[in-house]
């Protein structure tokens, strides 16, 4: 009698466990490519036509969309930045007058 009230025992925890497992997770999504084609990366490259031009807002979007980046922040010569790496952020760099005189991702 302890066999199977043992044994029992044994399938109602495998089955809980079961139940806890999300199924497919191991398989990868059918939509993965459209993931990574849309993953909001950062290309510097694509908004360095930017440089030279006057900031504004309109400018920051246009060089936000053509890098792919899901963020974009303009930064002036003293303003204080976080320093963490995102690689899905365009940053664009003014001097004083607020000419950008550099674009970069992070």
């Amino acid at each position: 009698m302890p066999w199977k009230l043992a044994s029992f025992g044994t399938l109602l925890a495998a089955l809980a466990l079961a139940g806890c497992s999300t199924p497919g997770a191991s398989v990868p999504a059918k939509d993965a490519v459209v993931t990574e084609a849309g993953s909001g990366r950062c290309e510097s490259k694509a908004a360095e036509f930017a440089v030279g031009q006057t900031a504004s807002p309109q400018l920051l979007e246009q060089a936000r969309t053509r890098s792919g980046a899901q963020n974009a922040r303009i930064l002036k010569p003293n303003d204080m930045v976080t320093l963490e790496y995102r690689s899905d952020r365009l940053n664009l760099n003014t001097d004083d007058k607020l000419v950008i005189t550099r674009v970069n991702c992070g």
